[in-house]
């Protein structure tokens, strides 16, 4: 039976084993019977609340002993808004914003509401007299990725920036807490869409794929973990995730690559991947442009805690 068919609020109470795990990976653990569009719908609808707080970020973590409630007669909530302070610049041929993790940089189907770039230029609306079209989409951070990303406002600052990415001289630092004990070190590959199972990944023949590297420095060793930073040579789609779970140090959170990982899974709400820093120039001013993003309180979480 789908969660909502009789209609009736059902009440859980979370249980240790589910300690900070996210709330959509919970809700449909404790349901049992519910797939994973059903449980994320509950929650993005606004049916889903804790210790009586509704609740829309599917990714958000449960504490154990909460009150976990589904409320199906519960109205749908407002269009969601972005704090002011998401957007660290804007002019009229770029926007430089800070996004967070649980929303999609652009949809993935047309039916999908309230992702980021949809988010900001509403958030623009509000803050400036003059309408403007949609945003022009230069670069993308996973869902679950936080941090700091460009948008064009133009046609000619989009073509100018994606050439800017094009030739890698755009300035991407990104933070990871990674499984494992890692040392500093160079990786790179050719990646493939599909490497022969039905996943991204590296592959050994010289004629497929597109050529990868990442440039990755050890921070801080952590227990049972490394603190790492990644800087992007190229951009290729879920590059830094794939480069380290195939390194055989998966970044913690992440429920894709771990399939040919070996040790312990250390807990985590999401894939702790933090885009830190991005530099790139103006697009039309040529100035050099600068940004830093400090990790949310999330990764800064689970570091504290890793730190004990």
């Amino acid at each position: 039976m789908s969660p909502g068919a009789d209609g009736k609020a059902r009440r859980f109470v979370v249980p240790a084993s589910l300690a900070r795990a996210p709330l959509d990976r919970s809700l449909r653990t404790l349901l049992g019977d519910a797939s994973w569009g059903q449980v994320r719908r509950l929650i993005q609808t606004g049916k889903v609340a804790l210790d009586g707080v509704r609740v829309l970020e599917p990714t958000l973590p449960v504490r154990q002993d909460q009150v976990l409630e589904i409320v199906h007669a519960a109205p749908r909530p407002d269009r969601q808004l972005l704090p002011n302070d998401v957007i660290l610049f804007a002019d009229t041929h770029v926007v430089v914003a800070n996004k967070p993790s649980g929303i999609s940089t652009v949809p993935f189907e047309p039916s999908e509401r309230d992702t980021f770039d949809q988010l900001v230029a509403r958030l623009l609306s509000r803050r400036e007299s003059s309408r403007r079209g949609p945003l022009g989409i230069v670069h993308r951070l996973d869902k679950e990725t936080s941090g700091v990303l460009v948008f064009a406002r133009t046609l000619a600052a989009k073509r100018e920036l994606k050439n800017q990415f094009r030739f890698h001289t755009v300035k991407r630092r990104y933070v990871a807490i990674a499984h494992g004990s890692l040392e500093s070190c160079t990786l790179s590959s050719r990646l493939v869409e599909d490497r022969g199972d039905g996943m991204r990944g590296s592959t050994d023949n010289p004629t497929l794929g597109r050529a990868a590297t990442t440039h990755v420095r050890a921070l801080e060793g952590l227990r049972g973990a490394t603190l790492v930073e990644c800087r992007l040579e190229t951009g290729r789609t879920h590059q830094i995730r794939i480069h380290l779970a195939e390194a055989g140090h998966p970044v913690v959170g992440e429920r894709v690559y771990v399939r040919d990982h070996r040790g312990p899974l250390i807990r985590a709400p999401r894939v702790m991947l933090h885009a830190a820093e991005l530099g790139f120039e103006h697009p039309a001013t040529r100035r050099p442009m600068h940004f830093e993003s400090a990790p949310p309180e999330d990764l800064g979480e689970l570091l504290r805690e890793l730190r004990r």
